[in-house]
């Protein structure tokens, strides 16, 4: 899997990358900024065309949060099938986006809606991929009370992914709020059990302990700069990487 970075290889051949939906939404919180969602899908290309295999979910907290709903009295299942919907409107969004740049992509939806996006299939998806297309995973699982963070942990390990990319508006994982909190520490590694332990905020509980099963590592980092998801493909030191027990330092 890993490559020398000093002969311009990435170090993944084979990534999922997990997009929040806020990360579409830029300062206005709500809503899809066109200028973030460009930029992202810059990004994107760029590790195309290192020759990075690329399988992408997104959250739709931007559009509409089941649990946040389901707090306010909506039945919780009709709330969650509700933001699966707002995944699959991200999903179109960035699709939009990256074939404005000339990046082939499909939409692969875990509920289906013929129309506007293929259904979800392994196989199929992994040919998508083998073909050097981006596979957008829209619909969370398709279940209600999973969250996108499971679905993207699914996702990784069925389409075989070298490493999962959680992108956030921080630098890392920390011990507390960095946006809050001055004294904040940066985690420049951590274990499964240390995220579970800590309660630490990387992905939610049943999202880490698929990984911790399958042996996937995360890697947790800022997608505010330009370039980021590049040097993190390139095994530069970006970030917070999680991974097994046995190879912790």
């Amino acid at each position: 899997m890993g490559a020398d970075q000093r002969s311009g290889q990435a170090k993944y051949k084979r990534i999922l990358l997990k997009l929040s939906g806020e990360a579409l939404a830029g300062k206005a919180g709500y809503g899809i900024d066109t200028d973030v969602l460009a930029v992202i899908a810059r990004d994107i290309k760029e590790i195309r065309e290192l020759g990075v295999e690329v399988g992408v979910v997104l959250g739709g907290g931007n559009i509409f949060r089941g649990l946040a709903a389901a707090a306010h009295g909506m039945d919780r299942a009709q709330a969650d099938y509700m933001g699966m919907l707002a995944t699959v409107m991200n999903s179109l969004a960035l699709q939009d986006a990256l074939e404005r740049l000339q990046v082939f992509t499909r939409v692969q939806s875990a509920i289906e809606i013929q129309e506007l996006a293929e259904p979800y299939i392994r196989r199929r998806a992994i040919r998508h991929i083998e073909k050097k297309r981006v596979v957008i995973f829209a619909g969370g699982t398709g279940n209600p009370y999973f969250s996108t963070d499971t679905a993207a942990s699914l996702r990784a390990m069925e389409i075989n992914a070298d490493v999962i990319l959680k992108a956030t508006k921080v630098d890392g994982v920390y011990d507390s709020d960095p946006l809050k909190s001055k004294d904040a520490k940066l985690f420049r590694e951590l274990t499964y059990i240390e995220v579970l332990q800590k309660n630490l905020k990387v992905m939610d509980s049943t999202a880490i302990s698929l990984c911790m099963d399958n042996a996937l590592p995360i890697i947790v980092f800022n997608l505010g700069r330009h370039g980021a998801i590049r040097d993190v493909v390139m095994g530069k030191p970006v970030g917070t990487v999680v991974k097994p027990g046995e190879e912790k330092r």
